[in-house]
């Protein structure tokens, strides 16, 4: 072959890609490709599935707030605000997690390891700021939230990404004392109390279930024994049962969740279960279609955030359930592989990580499910990236940003690269 040819044949090469692997060396963060290599470079990729169930759940998410809100100004609470409100307020919320989400990923897990503790330090900072008067606000009779101009932000979601950091991190440094009760469980324990403490004052209950399921569920994943496990099992329920006992109105909403219909708690503490109930069946098999929601207009409270699911059920039926269902469950064990995954190439601190988040998104979606289902008793949880919450979203998204980074960093590995 010609001078000339090489050189014509190497720019052909350059320009559309095809045989530059066969000239030129490859580097890619895997062993060298030499010249006449017949395998094709490809940079790392990323789980597209998960991507695109996270997409999926986050546009019928908007869909559905819309359809849920567009009535609210109808009411004289809401009297000044437009028909559009909820829904531009909703995209600006998801066009600022998206950024928000980019940013996260960029960061390397062996990054957030070392921020960890302090992350969990500022989360509860913000907890005790939010409980001040005039920093935190109150919405009906809670004080969950801090005013920022542009959104308003719930530091209890922080804490839950806090904790999933911390628990793993925790449980890492610990490996060589997990099974000492004293040593390994009781400071993680006594860690996860002073955020309830903090919580049950706002009050959110459910945001401290939450996060103490996350919690056991990485003690355990972690190497806790099961005796251990169990303990603070009972330790929890025992604790939330004395919870529900002391406090009046807990325990009225408990009562109100076994007999919502009663003449006594239909207009009282039954009475978004009731009206979420009745959306579901109106809805049937099919569904009244998209915008067809009778509840929605002023009867069932809070549609737009935690019964988002009741108007998804009369509107799309039991289909739209299933669908929404099947979705959740897919990605939390998508999830649930990745963080497996990256705990077998011996990487414990991600996988941890990448499972905390699973039970994280589990475990809220089946609670506000099982809610708006009448299976569980009314409990303020959303849905996680389908109710509206700007808080709720950014968070949730920088939580999936951080899994998918995990799942990045498992294929450079498998493919012979670093971390």
């Amino acid at each position: 072959m010609s001078l000339g040819q090489r050189f014509s044949r190497w720019m052909g090469g350059v320009r559309g890609a095809g045989t530059a692997a066969e000239i030129l060396p490859v580097r890619l963060g895997v062993p060298e490709l030499g010249r006449g290599a017949a395998t094709q470079a490809r940079l790392p990729g990323f789980d597209q599935g998960l991507v695109w169930v996270v997409v999926a759940l986050l546009a019928f998410g908007l869909v559905m707030v819309y359809s849920a809100s567009i009535a609210m100004p109808d009411n004289p609470k809401f009297a000044r605000y437009a028909h559009t409100h909820f829904l531009t307020r909703h995209t600006l919320s998801l066009v600022m997690a998206f950024v928000v989400a980019l940013l996260a990923f960029q960061v390397p897990l062996s990054t957030w390891e070392k921020v960890a503790p302090w992350l969990f330090v500022v989360s509860l900072i913000l907890l005790m700021a939010v409980l001040i008067p005039h920093v935190g606000k109150g919405v009906n009779g809670a004080r969950r939230w801090i005013s920022l101009g542009v959104m308003n932000f719930q530091p209890s979601e922080l804490a839950k990404l806090a904790v999933v950091l911390y628990a793993a991190d925790y449980m890492v440094r610990k490996m060589e004392v997990k099974e000492r009760f004293f040593r390994a469980v009781l400071p993680m324990g006594a860690a996860v109390a002073v955020v309830g403490l903090l919580l049950l004052a706002e009050p959110d209950m459910g945001a401290f279930m939450v996060i103490a399921v996350i919690a056991m569920g990485i003690l355990f994943l972690g190497g806790v024994n099961a005796r251990m496990f169990f303990l603070i099992a009972a330790i929890l329920i025992v604790a939330f049962g004395l919870m529900i006992m002391m406090s009046d109105w807990r325990r009225e909403r408990i009562f109100a969740y076994l007999d919502p219909w009663s003449e006594k708690h239909a207009l009282g503490k039954g009475y978004q279960l009731s009206h979420s109930l009745i959306a579901i069946g109106r809805g049937e098999i099919w569904g009244v279609g998209l915008g067809g929601s009778v509840e929605k207009l002023h009867w069932l409270p809070e549609a737009h955030t935690d019964f988002l699911l009741a108007v998804i059920g009369e509107e799309f039926g039991l289909i739209g359930v299933l669908c929404v269902i099947g979705l959740f469950l897919w990605l939390t064990r998508r999830i649930m592989h990745i963080g497996r995954q990256a705990i077998a190439l011996d990487r414990v601190f991600p996988g941890l990580v990448a499972q905390g988040v699973g039970i994280w998104v589990g475990f809220q979606a089946f609670i506000n499910m099982g809610v708006n289902l009448g299976a569980l008793p009314t409990k303020g949880l959303t849905l996680p990236f389908m109710s509206y919450g700007g808080s709720a979203i950014l968070i949730n998204l920088v939580a999936v940003a951080v899994v998918l980074r995990v799942d990045v960093e498992n294929r450079q590995l498998m493919r012979g690269g670093r971390v």
